[in-house]
């Protein structure tokens, strides 16, 4: 109860007229997926690859506004998470939710002073006095409500509804296929540890002796007391004989398309939850995956953080990250000999494509001096003429 009080101080108790009119006639109301997304093995190791991937993103604040929360953007947002852990739990609420919610912790002056994801199970856009707000039902219970300008909201598969997107509903199929199979590995490890028998009774007895013989033939021949590994029975059975069941288990092939159709779902692949990709197939992760959310993340934070007027002189939360941490020894060596001189890298962003600490000074920018611009050249070429006497003549002209 004390951690929502403080991050929703004083925004509990908002006189509710109705919902608030979307341009679609899909009601705003945002619940959270039932079908257990995050519980299956692969599913699961799919969205902790995004994630981590995503937990190494750097915030940087530029402008003069808010220039404080730099450092606790890169740092500790929260009292209960470090930049990781909060960049992490955003990336894996999107993935199973399709939405993640970020609100500002505010002191008593209204100032922001951190960021901390939410999960509740339910959220609705409502109308108070022709304001929207966000109202927020936990998983406890607990009811609250926060203006909707305040709240920062990452959204994917987003198409029926004006503010969040999309259950998991298309996934349900893949997930119950993974389910059926894991069960039937189960059983089929239970079903060969089980030896089962069919037995004909040679004379006509009564039901409850035919109970009375099943437990003796079992307790005699197939409990553990049997080390001989032989059956005996004698002429009250006229035939035994072992039943042996082949339960159905999904082919390699077959789990192989599952696999393959949660791949797609979620935009990686068996490389990319490995770790055993080269730097061609992580830049194409990155850009298809982890830059949009970057991207994402980057305009959300910055939009509940700043005021129009403060994002028109440039103020903005962005969340970069070095691409070149994957590229081969041979690409590195190549970006920084030939951006270092062209006054593009200074050495110390040379210094971190090699993972090596800033160094004093480093921020300096260098340029080859005989690059130089056209006009430049046709200037001091003029000037050397002049000097020879080899200038234009009034003939020429």
């Amino acid at each position: 109860m004390g951690l929502f009080s403080d991050l929703f101080k004083g925004k509990k108790d908002v006189s509710v007229e109705n919902y608030f009119k979307a341009l679609t006639a899909y009601t705003p109301v945002f619940t959270t997926f039932e079908g257990g997304i995050y519980e299956m093995e692969l599913t699961r190791a799919i969205i902790h690859s995004f994630a981590s991937s995503c937990s190494k993103l750097k915030p940087e604040v530029a402008g003069t506004a808010y220039r404080s929360l730099e450092k606790t953007l890169q740092f500790k947002p929260n009292a209960y998470m470090n930049t990781s852990q909060f960049i992490y739990r955003v990336a894996t609420i999107l993935s199973v939710c399709n939405n993640a919610f970020i609100v500002p912790i505010e002191d008593e002056y209204g100032y922001i002073s951190g960021y901390y994801p939410i999960l509740p199970a339910n959220c609705e856009v409502i109308d108070v006095k022709g304001a929207a707000y966000l109202k927020y039902t936990f998983a406890n219970g607990q009811k609250t409500a926060i203006e909707y300008a305040k709240v920062g909201i990452l959204t994917q598969f987003q198409y029926r509804d004006d503010f969040f997107g999309s259950d998991n509903a298309a996934l349900k199929p893949t997930i119950q296929l993974i389910h059926t199979n894991n069960q039937g590995i189960i059983n089929g490890v239970k079903n060969s540890a089980t030896i089962r028998f069919l037995a004909k009774l040679a004379t006509t007895i009564k039901p409850e002796d035919i109970k009375k013989e099943r437990d003796r033939f079992t307790e005699d021949n197939l409990s553990s007391e049997n080390h001989s590994g032989m059956i005996i029975y004698d002429a009250k059975f006229a035939d035994i004989k072992q039943v042996f069941s082949k339960p159905f288990v999904v082919d390699a092939s077959q789990m192989k398309q599952i696999q393959e159709n949660a791949f797609f779902y979620f935009g990686t692949n068996e490389k990319i939850l490995q770790n055993n990709f080269n730097e061609d197939e992580w830049n194409a992760f990155f850009e298809g995956k982890i830059e949009p959310f970057a991207i994402q993340l980057s305009l959300a934070m910055s939009n509940m953080t700043y005021t129009p007027r403060e994002l028109s002189f440039g103020n903005k939360i962005m969340f970069t990250t070095n691409r070149l941490q994957y590229a081969s020894n041979k690409t590195k060596l190549f970006i920084s000999t030939q951006l270092i001189d062209r006054g593009i890298l200074s050495r110390n962003e040379v210094r971190e494509i090699w993972n090596r600490p800033a160094i004093d000074g480093g921020d300096e920018y260098f340029i080859r001096k005989e690059y130089g611009t056209v006009a430049n050249v046709a200037e001091e070429g003029a000037a050397v003429a002049d000097e020879k006497g080899e200038g234009v003549k009034d003939g020429d002209k």
